[in-house]
């Protein structure tokens, strides 16, 4: 209650808190780069960045080296987010609740999934470009490899610490296994569960960006790579501040879409 109100008290300075390291970040690049202390072939001038950043995102398509690519770029590496993010969700969401909850499941995976758990993943790439080639499903792979660790991990601890009597109870009250999963597991595991889905989408982004530097065409990875070939030092830190824009905006959505569909998750807000 206190909490609550300290934040009505502190008005608009709370609500500016979020941006204070970047706005502290933004006003030092500026007086680095207009003192010179850094050489622009190193690090451009935020000004140059902008117009670099404006032509791509808004600029009309062959204007330029980049300008208009924004949305075909950031459209193919949504679709190859969306699809490796989907399918480490969809397995390991389950088998994670299944290993927390039985032990012979945890006994069956613990060691494979540890196991290849400390495998760095770019080491996976090469074998994926055997597998499927360059494009999108050596994307989508690396992504889903990635993505389902966190995802598995978090759901296993999650409904491990979930208490037994809460399902017991349950039970006598006639609440059958499947309606119980979803009326008192998951809302009782639902911290880990988020935590679990958040980190596994936000390292979804650094395979994606792995993923794209094989030599695809579009994508906003193969436009950093592209732009290192050449040497556009601007247009790779457009490319960096366009993904942390992207990922934490689907960082936002995905804690609103959990929202909206349980309230165990609204209740965490």
């Amino acid at each position: 209650m206190s909490e609550n109100k300290d934040k009505r008290n502190c008005g608009g300075a709370w609500r500016f808190l979020p941006w204070f390291i970047p706005s502290l970040f933004l006003f030092l690049w500026f007086v680095v780069s207009t003192s010179g202390l850094i050489p622009t072939y190193l690090l451009p001038h935020p000004r140059d960045i902008a117009e670099t950043g404006y032509a791509y995102v808004f600029g009309e398509l062959g204007g330029g080296p980049y300008a208009g690519r924004f949305l075909s770029d950031a459209g193919s590496s949504l679709l190859r987010i969306g699809c490796g993010f989907a399918t480490a969700v969809a397995v390991g969401l389950p088998l994670g609740i299944l290993s927390g909850r039985l032990s012979v499941i945890q006994k069956l995976m613990g060691t494979t999934v540890n196991a290849l758990r400390a495998v760095p993943g770019i080491t996976w790439l090469p074998l994926a470009m055997i597998w499927f080639g360059i494009g999108m499903k050596t994307t989508v792979f690396l992504v889903a490899m990635a993505a389902f660790f966190p995802v598995f991990l978090n759901a296993a601890a999650g409904a491990r610490q979930v208490d037994p009597l809460l399902l017991q109870a349950g039970a006598m009250m006639g609440v059958r296994r499947l309606c119980g999963t979803f009326a008192i597991l998951i809302p009782s595991a639902m911290p880990h569960l988020m935590t679990g889905l958040r980190l596994g989408l936000g390292i979804s982004w650094a395979y994606l960006v792995l993923g794209e530097l094989t030599g695809v065409q579009n994508g906003l990875g193969a436009v950093i790579m592209d732009a290192r070939m050449l040497g556009r030092i601007d247009m790779i830190v457009v490319g960096i501040i366009i993904i942390a824009v992207i990922g934490r905006l689907s960082d936002q959505l995905l804690q609103s879409g959990m929202r909206l569909c349980f309230k165990s998750a609204r209740r965490m807000a």
